[in-house]
């Protein structure tokens, strides 16, 4: 029975239904929707400027100051003892929810937010060190369904409680409480990684050399599922047999950190990578304002204790809209490298569009329209820059790119809280603040579409040149391909 017991529990199909069961039940959460009016009603009797000005921009700071500690503690201590302390973390949130009362209160439950989002690596990460390359896509895709379907169904529930069972905000805390207690019990079910990418990984004894001029940014798709135990000579991108060209420190700590100094310059250095990569980092800090503050502006256009409440029907169709929207990426027949930035300028302009109708608008369901439109077209968007800037990396570098990516993202964000929301800098009104974050989303749209009229202006006249060359000499050999940009 034990031998059975144990042959299950080392397959890849153990800890993906346990991960994936953790994932649901964190992520089902029907209070979520409802948190500013809860916030500003009865049960903790906040003022909005309160809410606005104090209380949400510490989960920016605690966000930030959190993340790359644990991104380095997550790998060192292989994943599972950071996947139980955020389930800690989502119970201790819920507690002084439910319990607490006061700004100050509330500002220690957004501190544990930001370990909670912080920690969320670990959740991502863990499925690579437990199962065989060969499933990594497939698990993967399991791993971000189930909390996409959770997050819709909680927003669904939370919508018919509220608008057809008349439940007060309390009790969907409660509800809120029990799954991510659930989450937490099922954590301590997952197996104990034995390697990790980086502190802990597994080398191989030889690592073939690549062919002369390959480098990471010209390697086909399929580095994607190179083995995690290669990390220690494969990660660098260095022809070798079985060692680095560069000497090791003897300290295992300062051995990766300088590793990872020389795969990020490696991986940046590609101009292609790069500019998504920005992209990346400074929509991703427009994006999370926006969710942070968008609960806010609604109670201000349609205050929740004298109007009807459909922010649950609003997130579950923004989530599920946004979700067939990056699925039907996948079908799309486009030359990304060409035409993906001038994509990021169009989209990055309805993007600013709807942010700036939020604004203007006095009504609420034109306010619903354009987040639903802001939501889809982010979701549809960072899809392509995800595939984008994955496609050529190893695991190893997956992580260590999107983590960079995440942290300048939040350095971006910070900032934005510091001058535009904190009470310290300007301090400014929920409404005022969406002209800005429209504002900020058309100047990332100009530079993006300057960049892709480059882009393509550049293209036509190496085209140009490659037809004129060859016309003129057609039995001589074919020109070198311009750089890419």
């Amino acid at each position: 029975m034990s031998c059975l017991q144990t042959s299950v529990s080392s397959s890849w199909i153990y800890p993906t239904v346990i991960l994936c069961l953790f994932g649901f039940f964190s992520m089902m959460r029907p209070s979520e929707p409802f948190f500013m009016p809860y916030l500003s009603g009865p049960d903790k009797n906040l003022t909005i400027k309160e809410i606005t000005n104090e209380i949400v921009p510490v989960w920016t700071y605690s966000y930030l100051a959190l993340l790359l500690p644990v991104f380095i503690l997550t790998d060192y201590v292989r994943y599972k003892p950071v996947i139980i302390l955020q389930g800690i973390s989502f119970i201790v949130c819920w507690l002084l929810l439910l319990y607490g009362q006061g700004v100050k209160t509330m500002k220690v439950l957004e501190f544990f937010y930001g370990m909670v989002t912080a920690t969320e690596v670990a959740y991502y990460a863990y499925i690579y060190s437990v199962v065989s390359p060969e499933h990594y896509q497939k698990v993967s895709g399991y791993c971000r369904s189930v909390t996409l379907v959770a997050y819709t169904a909680a927003s669904v529930m939370a919508q018919l409680l509220v608008s057809l069972a008349g439940l007060p905000y309390f009790y969907l805390n409660v509800i809120s409480l029990v799954s991510v207690s659930v989450a937490f019990l099922f954590s301590l079910f997952l197996p104990m990684p034995k390697k990790s990418m980086f502190f802990h990984a597994q080398p191989s004894k030889e690592a073939p050399p690549k062919p002369p001029g390959k480098d990471a940014a010209s390697e086909g798709p399929q580095k994607d599922h190179e083995p995690v135990g290669k990390g220690v000579f494969t990660i660098s991108g260095n022809p070798c047999d079985g060692q680095l060209s560069d000497p090791k420190p003897e300290n295992v700590a300062l051995r990766v950190f300088t590793q990872w100094l020389q795969d990020l310059k490696k991986c940046y250095s590609s101009k292609h990578l790069f500019y998504w990569s920005l992209w990346w980092a400074f929509s991703t800090a427009g994006f999370n304002q926006v969710l942070n503050y968008v609960q806010v502006l609604w109670d201000y256009k349609a205050p929740s204790q004298s109007s009807t409440v459909y922010n649950g029907a609003v997130e579950a169709i923004a989530t599920f809209g946004g979700a067939l929207a990056a699925l039907a990426v996948g079908y799309a027949k486009v030359n990304w490298d060409l035409l993906g930035e001038l994509a990021l300028a169009i989209f990055s302009v309805v993007n600013a569009g709807s942010l700036l109708l939020m604004h203007f608008t006095t009504n609420i369901w034109a306010c619903y329209a354009g987040y639903l439109i802001f939501k889809t077209v982010y979701m549809l968007l960072i899809t392509i820059a995800v595939f984008q800037i994955a496609v050529n990396l190893s695991v190893e570098r997956y992580a260590l790119v999107f983590g960079i990516n995440t942290f300048i993202a939040l350095v971006i964000q910070t900032i934005l809280t510091v001058i535009v929301v904190d009470q310290g800098g300007l301090g400014l009104p929920v409404s005022i603040q969406f002209l800005v974050y429209g504002s900020y989303f058309a100047v990332v749209a100009g530079i993006f579409l300057l960049r892709s009229i480059y882009i393509i202006y550049s293209a036509e006249c190496g085209s140009r040149v490659q037809s004129s060359t060859a016309s003129q000499n057609p039995y001589g050999p074919h020109p070198q391909e311009p750089e890419d940009v």
